[in-house]
């Protein structure tokens, strides 16, 4: 079992975790934002100081550790992510990993899958990270993320799970992943244990975009634990007021899954390039997509619905503790 997890301001020990946001991001741009730096270029000054101000929001909740797991190629940045962390005393984990296929895939390594030399150079880029440090920073992930597409994962996705699986057996970090639309969490799962992937150190992340309970179970039964992660975000399911969410949460609890489940928003604190706009309909379905959002409102209905203080401590921090430090799941 693990007793250390790297953060953006080096190593801390499993047990200091304490109350933790397992998927929330500080930067994020779909690639394609570096084509915009006229008219959406990135001011760091004014980003931190609404990183900063939204990273003490989530500590007046009590949160100690929040996983920033944005991609490679949409705009993650160590350093920024360090001055939050510093600046506020909030622990942050970040990741090397890439996006699905359809709202990542780089030429970069698209051209190289061409000429058959992707995946190991995918493979010695995450051993790199983790092991040396991001380009040159000293900071390493304390994640790998992985994605796939609906309904499928691809020959390009299968490259970085494959390498990550590698990475994973030599280092035993922690695998999280994107499922698209709430598919294929299922075969993300059995994908990665058959790469002897420790099925303990996997979370299988946005599980939330699917509402029925035995496609949680499928996944759930592998042994993995699984990302509620998603709240706020409406406009792909949980209409009214993440109800959808809530009633499939509330009934694995009530089957005995409290300890394979952890909650965060996947909330954008910072834009980068122009941030969208989204017309008066869309703004207010999505109004409550901010990382209070579970504190505020979530927490109180599920206490509603009979939910305990012992689970919600395991959802926001128990759960994460037991991911990072490896320890076996009871299925």
């Amino acid at each position: 079992m693990s007793s250390v997890v790297e953060s953006v301001t080096g190593p801390i020990s499993v047990g200091q975790l304490g109350k933790t946001l397992i998927h929330e991001h500080f930067v994020f741009g779909y690639h394609g934002f570096q084509g915009d730096v006229t008219l959406g270029g990135f001011n760091e000054n004014e980003a931190l100081e609404t990183a900063i101000a939204a990273a003490k929001q989530m500590m007046s909740f009590g949160i100690q550790t929040v996983v920033d797991p944005t991609p490679n190629e949409c705009g993650r940045n160590p350093l920024f992510l360090k001055k939050v962390s510093e600046a506020t005393g909030l622990q942050i984990i970040c990741a090397t990993g890439y996006y699905y296929e359809g709202e990542g895939a780089p030429p970069y390594f698209k051209l190289r899958q061409g000429l058959g030399t992707a995946e190991e150079e995918i493979y010695e880029m995450f051993k790199v990270e983790i092991t040396e440090g991001i380009a040159g920073t000293g900071i390493k992930p304390g994640i790998i993320k992985l994605a796939s597409s609906k309904d499928e994962i691809t020959e390009y996705e299968k490259m970085f799970f494959r390498a990550a699986a590698r990475v994973h057996q030599e280092t035993g970090i922690v695998i999280l992943t994107h499922t698209q639309e709430g598919t294929m969490g299922p075969e993300q799962a059995k994908m990665l244990i058959e790469l002897g992937v420790d099925p303990s150190k996997i979370i299988i992340g946005h599980m939330c975009g699917n509402t029925n309970p035995a496609y949680h179970k499928e996944v759930l039964d592998q042994g993995v634990r699984i990302g509620f992660d998603r709240f706020g975000i409406q406009v792909l399911v949980g209409a009214p007021f993440d109800q959808e969410r809530i009633n499939t949460l509330v009934s694995l609890l009530n089957e005995g899954y409290e300890d394979q489940i952890l909650l965060s928003h996947d909330s954008i604190i910072v834009w980068l390039g122009r941030p969208p706009v989204m017309d008066e309909q869309v703004s207010q379905i999505m109004g409550n997509w901010q990382p209070a959002h579970i504190f505020e409102n979530i927490l109180p209905v599920l206490r509603e619905k009979g939910i305990n203080e012992t689970q919600f401590d395991k959802m926001l921090g128990g759960n994460a503790k037991e991911l990072f430090a490896g320890s076996p799941v009871r299925v």
